[in-house]
């Protein structure tokens, strides 16, 4: 009897420690992603969004954008419907304020954030004012896009940067993974907004991606 306890306890604990080297950040779909989590605490269940979503800074005071496109399957054809993109930003002063006392990475991602789900055809549409850079920091103006697919975890994309600001330098351009697809947009002016499209290409330089998803 103590024989077989101690069999199970070492089952136990080869099952758990495998569990846990499977799960490490470095084996995650997208080789892990600090804040990605953020994703699964939307106000609404997935099952409740849009494919279109204006986010919280619409209606103050600065430049509007609207940024539009098609979320493709990993074959770059075929329209993905049902992906969930969120997406967080800067204020008009380049910080993340958290004005609703919200706690952990929901919090230092700041108030500006929404959700939106791939209608069937692929096609996403988000509302919001362009983004400023950090104070005092080189890197440009951008907007922050997590990816959440069925049956997989969330990932990030390549962030939505803007083709025409000046810190966009060669520099900065090299540093970009293309994941997803390029994140350089160009913005122009119609109707009173800024416009810009983007096209996104899942799994695309995305660190173990499943090459075949059921």
């Amino acid at each position: 009897m103590k024989s077989s306890l101690i069999l199970l306890t070492m089952l136990l604990v080869f099952v758990f420690n495998s569990c846990s080297q499977n799960m490490g950040p470095s084996n995650l779909i997208g080789g892990g992603c600090e804040g990605c989590e953020v994703v699964n605490q939307c106000p609404v269940p997935f099952s409740k969004l849009n494919w279109t979503d204006t986010l919280p800074d619409y209606h103050e005071t600065g430049p509007k954008i609207v940024i539009s496109g098609t979320i493709y399957q990993a074959d770059a054809k075929t329209p993905a419907k049902d992906i969930v993109m969120y997406m967080y930003h800067t204020d008009q002063t380049g910080h993340y304020t958290n004005r609703n006392n919200e706690s952990g990475m929901a919090g230092r991602h700041g108030y500006i954030k929404g959700w939106l789900k791939t209608n069937a055809t692929g096609q996403y549409k988000f509302y919001t004012l362009k983004p400023v850079a950090y104070p005092n920091r080189k890197a440009p103006a951008h907007i922050h896009p997590v990816i959440k697919e069925p049956g997989i975890n969330e990932y990030y994309i390549d962030e939505f940067v803007f083709d025409e600001d000046p810190l966009l330098t060669a520099s900065e351009k090299g540093k970009l993974e293309q994941r997803g697809g390029s994140g350089i947009v160009h913005l122009q002016f119609k109707n009173g907004l800024y416009e810009a499209s983007r096209d996104i290409v899942l799994g695309l330089n995305i660190p173990n991606y499943p090459s075949k998803k059921n």
